[in-house]
């Protein structure tokens, strides 16, 4: 079956970085559109990167220079680089894999809290 699972978060102070990883397996990892999402208490869930299966990247306006998205293919594993973390980074963290229409998963989420 899908599974998409994070790991990597937790506790870290501001200014501070943190990596996340999420591993994939139950469908076509390297043909897949891989993603990270946010959703902090109170807000809609929003795109924070993403990197397509040639590895071209996009990247939320707010974290660009701060956070970088990349893939191992031979792993199945996306990956998420958080440095110079500010306390409105908090949330949880969703890792996401899309093709096409034809599927759209998500991970459980991660929680990343971020103390000033």
């Amino acid at each position: 079956q899908v599974q998409l699972v994070e790991s990597g978060g937790g506790l870290v102070q501001a200014g501070g970085s943190l990596r996340l990883s999420c591993s994939a397996s139950g469908f076509i990892f390297g043909i897949s559109t891989m993603g990270w999402y946010r959703q902090a208490p109170g807000k809609q869930r929003e795109l924070v990167a993403t990197i397509g299966s040639a590895g071209g990247t996009n990247a939320a306006d707010s974290v660009k220079g701060r956070f970088t998205i990349s893939r191992d293919n031979a792993k199945n594993t996306v990956y998420l680089q958080m440095s110079s973390l500010k306390p409105e980074d908090t949330a949880v963290y969703y890792c996401n894999a899309k093709y096409s229409s034809i599927w759209n998963y998500w991970g459980q989420g991660t929680q990343v809290t971020v103390s000033s």
